[in-house]
Order: structure tokens, then sequence, then C-alpha cells
């Protein structure tokens, strides 16, 4: 059964009011700046913001997030602009979207349903459509009101009503059983991709991460030829592409894109996407995409760490790489960040600026992961002499009447790998 994702296509552009709430736990500089990201998320699914609203208080309203008086003020901006569509930056939950939809009489979203929408429209393949319809359905489960009874009848077919069953119960239900049947579906596609990495282990595995928009896709293009769609837009990329190329003579480097974090991303997509992400669990080597441009690139750091820390990978080696240095007004800049951050790299992936560089410090790493052994096998085991093939890169062979001397070059993981197949022999 092909995933269904719940979607609303060739729709007019929808007139948007954006609501942030500025409870003092960070400037409000900050706070601005985040809801200027949220007027890019509107763009990117296509509606058009009319008015952005930010409300200082304390602690959000139990009722009405941002107080029913204020609620009160932006009903009547709704009436008066023709607004269709209200979108808050924080999540909200069901009383609130339930008292705020009855009191607007217009749809309401908040910051994790907006970008749940936009993954649903940048899904292509059948992998990137199964994880968001899961991530979709699991954020919908809790926020059901009779707004959705027409899901009986999108997943028909699937038992029948019991006795003094309600409709909402009726659709919770269907949409647990889907839900079962999306991470069985997840499953089965991870193991799939288990078995293919299984056959790139002659490679170093390099995996860029980076906030959304930060040019991974731009840098990917620029080492590989890969051809991947790089826009100026959020979430131009879903799906993990990877694409191998070569620093040196017999020095090749698999790359692979990740889609691109974003603060407040919503945890059951991160869930949800766990087997595109695996990439990155795979990396030998994590390149960490930055926009030194962005005024708040330290948030940004922080946004990828944290979601790296979420997929437990981060441990992993990183390598910094600070990415638009062209559109760098103070130059200054760049010498402060390599002394807040030593070892990082500096370049401009749209330009082509500092990529001897990379490709130097690329060269290092390989050189540190991959490197070269000597092992003597008798002829008599063969399995293991296959095995040394297998999971390293032959460099030259040695026969004599019983043994036989094997040149050879491997990760450190492999390397582990083989040594603990000849002392297990």
């Amino acid at each position: 059964m092909k995933p269904t994702i719940i979607e609303i296509k060739n729709r007019p552009k929808e007139r948007a009011i954006l609501i942030a709430l500025s409870t003092g736990n960070f400037s409000r500089d900050r706070v601005e700046e985040h809801l200027d990201e949220l007027e890019l998320l509107t763009d990117t699914a296509g509606a058009e913001t009319v008015f952005k609203i930010l409300q200082d208080k304390n602690h959000p309203d139990p009722a009405f997030f941002i107080g029913k008086g204020k609620a009160e003020e932006i009903a009547q901006l709704i009436e008066l602009n023709d607004i269709q569509l209200v979108i808050f930056d924080d999540d909200l939950n069901p009383t609130q979207v339930r008292n705020l939809e009855k009191l607007f009489e217009t749809k309401v979203l908040d910051r994790s349903g907006l970008i749940l929408d936009i993954f649903a429209s940048h899904a292509k393949t059948r992998e990137a459509k199964t994880q968001v319809e899961l991530a979709q359905l699991q954020y919908m489960l809790p926020r059901l009101t009779r707004a959705w009874t027409h899901l009986s009848k999108q997943y028909g077919g699937i038992g029948t009503k019991g006795p003094g069953e309600t409709q909402i119960e009726t659709d919770r239900r269907i949409i647990r059983t889907r839900i079962s049947k999306l991470k069985e579906n997840l499953k089965k596609i991870e193991a799939q991709q288990i078995t293919k990495s299984a056959s790139r282990k002659n490679f170093i595995n390099a995996t860029l991460v980076g906030y959304t928009n930060a040019g991974k896709s731009t840098l990917l293009n620029l080492l590989t030829n890969a051809g991947v769609l790089a826009e100026d837009k959020l979430f131009a990329t879903l799906d993990s592409t990877t694409r191998s190329f070569e620093i040196d003579k017999n020095k090749k480097i698999l790359l692979s894109d990740t889609v691109g974090f974003i603060r407040k991303l919503p945890h059951n997509l991160v869930a949800s996407f766990k087997s595109t992400l695996n990439v990155v669990k795979d990396a030998d080597v994590i390149l960490h995409i930055i926009d030194a441009s962005h005024e708040f690139y330290e948030d940004h750091i922080k946004v990828v760490e944290e979601t790296l820390k979420e997929l437990n990978c981060s441990n992993r080696k990183e390598l910094k790489i600070f990415n638009k240095i062209d559109l760098l007004k103070d130059r200054d800049i760049i010498e402060t960040l390599s002394n807040h951050y030593p070892g990082s790299i500096f370049i401009s992936a749209e330009r082509g600026i500092g990529i001897g560089k990379l490709h130097d410090s690329l060269n290092d790493i390989f050189e540190r992961i991959f490197t070269s052994h000597r092992i003597k096998i008798n002829h008599a085991n063969s399995k293991i002499i296959s095995k040394i093939y297998e999971l390293a890169e032959v460099i030259n062979a040695e026969y004599d009447d019983d043994f036989v001397i094997l040149d050879y070059r491997a990760s450190s993981t492999n390397h582990n790998q083989i040594k603990k197949i000849v002392s297990n022999k």
C-alpha cells in the first residue's frame, strides 16, 4: 500500500497572521528573528504573511496562549483583512487550538504543523512520504476534533464502529492502525539501507549536516557534480543523497547530504526521519555546514549540535565548515570564528572559495582514518583472506608455499574487525 500524505494540492495563496510570544527567555531581537524565520517557513509553505505580531507575556495562557484580550484583538484583524490562516511560532495544545479556532473562525496552525505541511509538499520518494505521513499522524492524533471526521472515508475498510463509539474514537483507532503499519514499513526500509551501506566500507563516509539553508546541497554539487536541487529556501532537500568523489589518487569519499535542521523541529519528525538520518550515524566524519553570514549563526550551531545529540551522534568526529563567507561585510569575523572554533574551514560553496583548503582537510582526515597495514596469513584460511578483500583495499599480495602477505588500507573500524577475525581463527 502506497503511503498517503494528507495535503492539499494546488491551493490558492492564503493570507496569514504570524504570532510569537516573548516570555523573557530570549532577547526581543532573538524572538523577532524567530518570527522572521517563521515568515520564511510560511513563504516556503506557499502562504502570504500579512501581519507579524509579537506579544509580551510572562507565561503562555493555558486557554488562548496569548491571552483572551489579545486573541480578541487578532480576531478583529482577521475579519477586517480577509485572513485565512493564523500561525503560532510555538506548539499549541489541543485546548488552545480549539479555543482559538472557535474565536478566530479560521484555520490555526503552530510551528510544528507548518513544518510538517512543508515536508509533506517536498516529499518525493516513497521513504520520505512514509516518514512524513507517520509524523503527521502522530502529530494529529492528540489534536483530533470533529473537523477530522473525514478520516474514516480516507482510510476506509478497516473494521466497523463499535457500539456507542464516537466518530472521533473511530478515527483515533484508524490512525493508530496506520501508524503501526508505517512503522513496520520504515523498519524494512532501514534494514535495506543497512544492507546497502555494508558495500561502502572501502570508502570514508562523510555526511553533511547543518541548519536549513546553510548551503549543504550547493557544496555537495560543487564537490561531486550531484545535480541536487539547491534553492534559497528552507527544506529544499528532504531525502539523503550520496555521491562519491576522489580527494586524491585512490582516496575516495562517500559524501551524503541530509535534511536541514531547524529550531523547534518536531520530535515526531526527527523520529520518523531516523532511517534517512542513519547516514549521520554511519559517518566516519560529520561535515557541519554553517552560514557564517547569518546574524544568529551561534544559535544555528547549537540547534544542530542538540539534534546530533538526540540522534546519539554527538561523539562523531566533526569538521565545522563556515560557508557563505563571500556575503560577510566584516572580514574580521573570519579571524574571530577561527579563534573560537580552531580547525574550522572557511568557504563559499557558491563561488568556489576555500575549496582547496577543504580538500586538504579531508585528505588529512582520510589519512588518519584510512591506514595501511600488513598481514601474513596461511593459504588454508581462504575465508579470512576473502573477508580482508571485502573489508579493505588490498594494495599488494605476495605468495609463497604456505602463506600470503597482504598489504592493505582500511578504516580503523574495518581494521579492528579484521584483527578480530584473525585472532578468532
